[in-house]
């Protein structure tokens, strides 16, 4: 959860109150290990959330650098090249880094087009087995 969390300080234009309660939430989901509180906890929860949006609030009132601010669209921009990067080129429309849970993906897809509904097909690599043929192993036969 925590690494939705970006930098926001020395960006231009300034960081929105809206952007510090995103990342307040996500702080606080992150702690907490909701992320809906129930009704008992909701107030609480909100409570938090707030109380680390003014903190950082003030936080980022009260820092100084020298740096020239930072351009929103740039260092975006910047962030895509380094996923490219890291993980190559997207595929399918897929975000960088995203395709790892294809092949449950895609074998889940498989099994409803085979009318399994539960999933019991098999995933080998990226390769789908219906049940029916799912690797069974030799039956012991009597002496």
């Amino acid at each position: 959860m925590c690494r939705n969390i970006k930098p926001l300080f020395n960006f231009d234009p300034p960081t929105t109150q809206e952007e510090i309660r995103e990342a307040s939430l996500q702080f606080i989901r992150k702690l907490s290990g909701f992320s809906k509180p129930s009704k008992v906890n909701e107030a609480s929860f909100s409570r938090a959330v707030e109380e680390v949006a003014l903190a950082a609030r003030s936080l980022l009132d009260s820092l100084v650098t020298a740096a020239a601010p930072r351009n929103r669209e740039v260092e975006a921009l910047r962030a895509r090249a380094k996923a490219v990067e890291r993980f190559g080129p997207s595929r399918n429309g897929l975000v960088p880094g995203s395709s790892r849970s294809r092949g449950a993906s895609l074998a889940r897809h498989r099994a409803a087009e085979l009318g399994d509904s539960e999933g019991r097909g098999l995933l080998r690599g990226r390769e789908f087995l219906e049940p029916s043929k799912k690797a069974t192993s030799p039956k012991v036969q009597d002496r």
